[in-house]
């Protein structure tokens, strides 16, 4: 389970900022009391336009960025407390990949295993199971350099999963990607609800949310302007399709 409360997030603005965004604030406040529940066995999305505080809020939860107040606890645990027990817990993945591309990737994924204190027999059972998942036996022993981007997305995915985290962040894990790579990143989600693990993701993409969104949250300028079931969601629409709804409740928030 992940349970965000009151979470707020500034950045520290030198002069030249300032000048280049035209504010005279030392701070630039993206997130504004953020709250809100991800629950095991669901998928629980969160949607808002470039900017709107959502890489912010995931980079939070996976511990890469320190709230400036709130709390956040993952799996029981409080981030602020104790974020290395929270990691251990945890998988991220998002579309800077960051992969070492002179190691293939079973290289990688072993390397990795290993920081997970997982032993070898463990590894390839993982190892196994995942890269029949994402379709990636033909080039497990190829660079990491040498392989496409829906390859390299594979890996990410893989490496952010070998340790069976009980919790899942995606942050735009389909962004840029092939349609069959998609539909395996799809796949794994609902392999992932299936097991029961607590799964958060972003997207631009309406029709994934509209086949994978168990819960949605829809952020905007920092602040959450919908939290609750997609089935809510959907009865309260005043508009045809997911899309223009979700058009039509950030720009009725947008500032005067």
């Amino acid at each position: 389970m992940i349970e965000v409360s009151n979470l707020n997030k500034e950045f520290p603005l030198n002069k030249k900022q300032r000048q280049e965004i035209g504010v005279n604030e030392k701070t630039l406040k993206v997130l504004h009391d953020v709250s809100f529940t991800c629950k095991p066995g669901r998928v629980y999305s969160l949607l808002g336009p470039n900017g709107a505080g959502k890489t912010t809020t995931l980079r939070v939860i996976a511990t890469i960025l320190r709230a400036t107040s709130g709390t956040v606890k993952v799996c029981g645990i409080d981030l602020n407390e104790d974020p290395s027990a929270a990691r251990a817990k945890m998988g991220f993945l998002t579309g800077t990949t960051g992969l070492y591309e002179r190691l293939t990737p079973n290289e990688m994924i072993k390397y990795f295993g290993k920081l997970n204190g997982m032993d070898d027999k463990l590894i390839e059972e993982r190892k196994d199971r995942l890269y029949t998942l994402l379709g990636m036996h033909d080039f497990a022993n190829k660079r990491i350099g040498k392989l496409s981007t829906g390859m390299k997305q594979k890996v990410s995915i893989t490496r952010t999963m070998i340790h069976d985290p009980e919790v899942v962040v995606f942050d735009e894990p389909t962004s840029g990607l092939d349609v069959i790579t998609a539909k395996n990143i799809i796949e794994l989600i609902r392999d992932c609800k299936d097991q029961g693990k607590t799964v958060i993701f972003s997207s631009h993409i309406m029709s994934e949310v509209d086949l994978l969104c168990d819960d949605l949250g829809i952020i905007h300028d920092g602040r959450i302007l919908f939290n609750d079931t997609m089935e809510n969601f959907r009865k309260q629409m005043h508009t045809e399709n997911l899309t223009e709804e979700f058009i039509h409740i950030v720009t009725r928030n947008e500032p005067v």
